[in-house]
Order: C-alpha cells, then structure tokens, then sequence
C-alpha cells in the first residue's frame, strides 16, 4: 500500500500543479492519478526491490482532453522515486514524443515541484557513428568498402559527409540525425549510421566523442526516460536493459498504448528475401571470395584459425539451397492479383518446401555460428592493446561481420520459422510470401509473424517489467478491453479503468448521417454519392477534414467535385502532411476556407483545435483490407475457434478507428463542430448500432 507520506506527495504534487496553472481539477485525470497511484501501491517488493507477485499492470483510457499525461506524470514519478526504479515514457508518434519532452515535463517540474532529471532516448540509428563517416572520407581505398554492397557512396554524397564532419569539428552538431539543419535521405544516412551488431562499443577509436555514448551516459542520471514503442521493443527484443534500464528496474508508461500490439508483431516477426540473399552471399556476382582474401589478409591471426573457411563454406551451402527454393515458389504466385501474394492456410507450407526449410536453417544457423566466432575473434583484437592486427582494419572488419551476421540470423530465424510450420491453436502464426518488384528483377520475401502479440509481450514485457501502464483514448472497442488484451497479452489481474473526458460532447458536436448516403459496400455507388453530396455538405468557409479508406476513392472523388471545391482543397500525397497541414493553418488564419483530403495517417495525431477543424467527414465505416495476411490469418483462427471473425475482429477493430477519426473533431472543451459519416451501414446493419454507440455522446442526427 501507498504510504501517507507518498499519498500527500502525490496530492499535494497535483494540487501545486493546478494552483501554478490556474486549472480546476479534472475529474477523469483524478480517476486516472488514482488508480495507477493504487496499481503501483499495491506492488510487492523483496529486500532487493525486486517485484514480487502480479497485479503490477494498470490499463487506462482517457478520452480527449482528460490531461493523460499529467495524470501519469504526477502519480508515476514520485512512486519510481521513492523505490529508485526508472519512469520510460514510450509513445508511437514522433508528435507526442516531442510534445511530452519539450513541454509537458518541462512544464510539470516547474510547477508541480516535484524534483526528477529527465532525457530523450533513442536507437543507434539515429546517431552517427564517427568511424564509418570517417572511412567514407579517407583519400586513401579502404579494402572493406565493397563488402558493405549498397553502403558505399557516390560522389554525389561527399559534399554532405564533408559538411557533417565539419560541423562535428565546429561544436555546430551533435551527430543526431533529427537536429541536422535538414532531412538527410535514407539512403544517405545508412552509409554513416550501425546497429548493435555493427557497433564496436567501447573499444571503437571514436568512443570519446561517440554521439550515441554520450546519449546513454544520460540515461543513467536521469529519473524519466522518454523514448517510443520501437526502441522499447527492440531493447526487449536484445533480452532489456541492453539501451535502456532493465526491465524489472522500470515503470513503463505506454502512451498511445493501442499500437503496442501491433509494433510487437512487427518487430518480432521474421523476414528474408531470396534473390537478395542469394546476391548477399554472392551467387549471382561471384564477388564473396574476392572480398573475403583482403579481410583475411588484414585478420590474418583470425584466418589461421580457418574461421574464413567456415564462413566460405557455409556461404556456399546456403547459396545452393536457394534455387529449389525459388522453384517451389513460383509456381505459388498468381500475377492477376492486385499484390502478388501467396499466404499458407493456418501458417502451414507443404512438406517439400518444409524439408528445404529446415535445410537452410541448418546451413544459415551454421554460417551464423563461424560469423559470431569470427566476430568474437576480432573483438578480442580490438581489447589487445598488442594486437598483431591495425586497429582501423579490426574496426572495419568488425563491423562487416556484424552485418553478415545480422543477416544469417535473420535468415535463420525465418528459415526456423518455415521449417517447423504445424499450427499452434494456442499461439497461431502467418506465414506468406510477397512478389517485390525491384524495377527490372523481382524478388521473393517470406515473411513469418505472431498473429497475437500476447505471448511474445508476456514473455518480454509484462512478467519481467517492476510495472507498466498502458494508456490511450482508444482502448477499448465496443466498450470492452477484450480486444486489447486479446492482442497486447495483457494479464488477467491488471487494473482496467476507463475515465471521461471533460467535454461536453452533446452540446458542443453532432453526428450526422445524412438521408441520401449511401450503404458503402458498392464502391462505384459510394464514390458517385460522395461526388455529388460533399459540395452540399461542406462550407468552403470552415475548416473541414475529409478521411477516406482508399486512396482511390480519394482521388476519384477530388477529380470529379466541382472546381470551386478543388480550389480549397489540400491532398494527402500532394506535399507532406506536414506541410499540408501548415497550409491548412494558415489558410484558416487568413480567413479563408480549406479543406483536407487525407486516409488513415490523417485520421489519428492530427491536432487541429478551434476552427481549424469544424467538420470532419468519414467516408465510410474502416473496415480492415481483407487481403492483409496477418488479418486473414486472424480470422481463420477465430473461425477455428468456433468464433465469427467477422463480429469478434472486423466490427471492433473498425469501431477503434471510427472513434480515433471523430476524436479530431473538439481538441479542446470549447471546440465545437459536426462529424458527417456517409455511410448508411451504421443504420441498415446489425453490428452498425452497436459501432454507433461506441462513438462519443455528440448529440446525433441520423438519416435527416
């Protein structure tokens, strides 16, 4: 239980906080400090602080306007103080993560009194890594430029590299990619950036003035860490605690919590591509043995150990796997379709293709084996400070092992996947393979992924995090939290709470469905309404946003309005969106009307208060695409199951989304407005009353 000294700290944090900003208290925010003060009071701990027992998982949705954030903050920090474990504040969009670090925790510091440090973390990605810059730009020909294939540069690129070194030099950048003065392409990027594999650690010659080392010193001092689900997931993903604090040292705080599902399944999920591990290992180029001779040469301590020999032996059983591969692909693959996918029934492949499989995790798992000895190998040589071996040849050699064996891990992890195929009914798995096309070659990916990413957030997350609470303003879906916990493995004596947002929804917003919409199924008859019902609805003086499903029907739908409407309207595709929105600012700023045309990225964490945004129009209810592999493999488990996929995924996997399209609508309790949803479903079907009243209370003016 809270003691009464940490109760009254957390009272009296919150009220100093509203006095200081001269807010009322808000009643849901109350609610919400109260039950994730109880969830983590109730938290067992030994002599070493190490949690013992469950109940340690606190679920929250908080409608908009609640003060999510605050709510966490205050009852959060001063409990993680007290037990000296670590607040991580993981969101899933680069807005709120800003918007938490350069505000809200600014802001409750210095008015809430509370005393904690605070830092942003973030993956190896983001940061130069010195030594592959400084390669990039030496006169002389480094030998192991080649052997990181698309890595190496054009000339194109030198001015950019030679700017960025110049810069380091002059104190004007710290080596973090998001503060260069502009956005830096992808591909650009790549060449000077490593992951944990590729990554020498401390015994690079750079480690001094590394970027990212000097980001994780901060990290140890501070008490509030805030970072995004998929650098959470990919350090749960290294076992945790490998970048940030370890797990059972942590208060997870999940903000726009309903995408942690989703994100575990993308990053547990296993990927390989055929002709590009095939161009990898050098089939096609006959390249890998004449790369391998100057990296033996420069390792020579290390080749004597035949370490090369395995490597080139494994190399080439893997690369004679590949064609019986392909052939067994091909003929899986029907090119009339709109993607050219294949998925396995119940994630099964057919004995043959099972036999090849396992084949090639035997042969990956082995060349995977002599890259790690390799690896290990000139990790030593790079700690001995009487290495035989040029410490910049071990660095550059280092980090092409670390690439290869990312890769041959990758593909074992598929190749495992694939071979060992019999469906689990507990713990099912998709499994399909995807037509690329590349231009002038195609390839073949195979792709294995957790329909639920229940087990794999248990087995990482929940059981082995101090606490976690999950919060977000979409949660639950048809009033229930069965699809969250469903998906996300939350356990089954987390606290659950829902709190109310403070706006007035009936007097402030409407619900239209107009009389002449239509029943959306029939696209052609749907896009034609729309056609000739939005120049009747929209005021071309307001702020309106339009979210469609299809991009399609989008830009049907702009060609054929009237040109007085085309004039006001700003497309998603046409500018980025954040650009568009910009636009769409100050076009409302100048007294002008502006419209937006947008799908789904416009339908969530677009923040458009006042007039910005007085009508929201829903093309139809969002149903998922039917041919998604993951979501097909879901519904034939349900199935399976004994249950109708259509009523226990569709309808309220297609409520969240309704509820986050109309959540743009009042961003604050004095916006006002009307969402339009022109489509008749929400009337006509069964399951369409049971969407409509999971939608917000607004005042509903339906069929008029």
């Amino acid at each position: 239980m809270l003691s009464d000294e940490l109760k009254l700290c957390i009272q009296q944090g919150y009220s100093t906080y509203l006095k200081a900003k001269g807010h009322k208290p808000r009643y849901g925010q109350k609610l919400m400090i109260a039950a994730i003060a109880r969830t983590l009071g109730n938290i067992n701990s030994d002599d070493a602080g190490e949690r013992q027992g469950t109940g340690h998982v606190c679920v929250v949705e908080a409608g908009t306007g609640t003060g999510k954030t605050v709510a966490y903050l205050l009852s959060a920090i001063p409990v993680a103080r007290m037990l000296d474990k670590k607040v991580v504040i993981s969101t899933a969009t680069i807005a709120l993560q800003e918007q938490i670090m350069f505000k809200d925790l600014p802001d409750v510091r210095k008015h809430s009194q509370l005393a904690f440090d605070y830092t942003l973390a973030k993956g190896r990605g983001r940061y130069l890594c010195l030594s592959k810059l400084d390669r990039l730009l030496a006169e002389e020909e480094d030998p192991f430029l080649p052997l990181y294939e698309e890595v190496i540069a054009s000339d194109a690129d030198t001015p950019l590299y030679t700017d960025m070194i110049q810069k380091l030099a002059g104190n004007q950048w710290d080596g973090d990619r998001d503060s260069w003065k502009e956005e830096i392409p992808q591909q650009q990027w790549a060449r000077v950036t490593t992951d944990h594999r590729q990554c020498t650690g401390r015994s690079c010659s750079h480690v001094r003035n590394c970027a990212f080392f000097k980001a994780r010193e901060s990290l140890d001092e501070a008490h509030v860490i805030v970072a995004n689900h998929d650098l959470v997931l990919a350090d749960l993903a290294l076992g945790g605690g490998a970048i940030l604090p370890k797990p059972s040292e942590t208060i997870y705080i999940f903000d726009e919590g309903h995408h942690l599902p989703d994100k575990a399944l993308s990053h547990f999920a296993a990927h390989a591509r055929i002709v590009a591990t095939s161009r990898w290992l050098g089939q096609t180029e006959g390249q890998w043995a004449s790369f391998i001779e100057p990296f033996a040469a420069a390792v020579s301590v290390v080749a004597r150990a035949q370490g090369m020999e395995q490597i080139l032996k494994g190399a080439r059983q893997a690369i004679d796997l590949l064609p019986p591969l392909l052939k067994a692909l091909i003929p899986l693959m029907d090119a009339n379709q709109p993607v050219v996918r294949y998925r396995f029934e119940q994630g099964e492949v057919s004995a043959d293709m099972s036999e090849i499989a396992l084949e090639a995790y035997r042969r990956f798992t082995d060349l995977a084996l002599a890259l790690e000895k390799i690896a290990d190998e000139v990790g030593r040589l790079l700690e001995n400070e009487h290495s035989p071996v040029e410490k910049n040849s071990c660095e550059a050699a280092f980090g092409v092992l670390g690439a290869w064996w990312s890769r041959a891990e990758a593909a074992q992890k598929l190749f495992d996947s694939f071979a060992h195929s019999t469906a689990d009914p507990k713990w099912p798995m998709a499994r399909w393979v995807t037509l690329v096309d590349q231009g002038e070659a195609v390839d073949f990916e195979l792709v294995s992924s957790p329909v639920l990413a229940s087990h794999t957030l248990t087995e990482r997350l929940w059981e082995p995090c101090y606490s976690a609470i999950a919060t977000s303003a979409t949660l639950t879906a048809l009033g229930s939290f069965d699809r969250f916990s469903m998906r996300g493995g939350v356990p089954s004596d987390a606290t659950f709470e829902i709190v109310p947002s403070p706006f007035d929804y009936p007097n402030h917003a409407v619900l239209r469905i107009p009389k002449e919409a239509v029943e959306a199924q029939n696209a052609a008859l749907h896009t034609q309404n729309m056609i000739e019902l939005l120049p009747k609805i929209l005021d071309l003086k307001q702020g309106s946003l339009v979210l469609f499903s299809s991009r399609r029907q989008m830009l049907q739908v702009y060609e054929a309005v009237p040109q007085a409407l085309q004039k006001v309207i700003l497309m998603q595709g046409a500018a980025s969106k954040q650009a568009l929105l910009t636009d769409h600012r100050a076009a409302i700023d100048a007294g002008q009307g502006s419209v937006l045309f947008g799908l789904a990225s416009f339908a969530e964490g677009v923040d458009l208060p006042g007039g910005y945004c007085e009508h929201v129009v829903i093309a139809k209810i969002p149903f998922a695409v039917p041919d998604d592999p993951i979501e097909a493999a879901m519904a034939e488990w349900i199935g399976q199951q004994g249950g109708n996929a259509f009523m226990q995924m569709s309808v309220p996997d297609a409520a969240v989304k309704l509820v986050q399209a109309c959540g743009r609508l009042l961003r604050t309790e004095s916006d006002t407005g009307v969402v339009t949803i022109l489509d008749k479903r929400l009337l006509t079907k069964r399951y369409g009353q049971a969407i409509l009243e999971a939608l917000p209370p607004f005042k509903r003016e339906l069929n008029v």
